[in-house]
């Protein structure tokens, strides 16, 4: 699913995912200020630069591709803690 090139202390990676969410999933990475771009063949190519800017991007993914259960169960066990 992740494709990973280095750059200095930015990773590049390179999202496959269907086409019906990328864009909504760029649009929201773009309101997050992360710098993303679409790509012809479909895929998503996401600049990480921090801890933080990789688990927004996974949150961002999880949330499009994710059921809505699983993310009620997720959030039913973050609330048990």
């Amino acid at each position: 699913m992740l494709q990973s090139r280095s750059f200095q202390t930015t990773a590049e990676y390179i999202v496959q995912i269907p086409m019906s969410d990328r864009f909504s999933i760029y649009r929201r990475l773009q309101e997050l200020m992360i710098p993303c771009s679409c790509l012809s063949d479909g895929s998503l190519r996401v600049q990480v630069n921090s801890c933080l800017t990789a688990i927004l991007v996974r949150s961002t993914v999880l949330q499009f591709m994710t059921s809505r259960q699983e993310l009620i169960d997720w959030l039913e066990r973050c609330w048990q803690l």
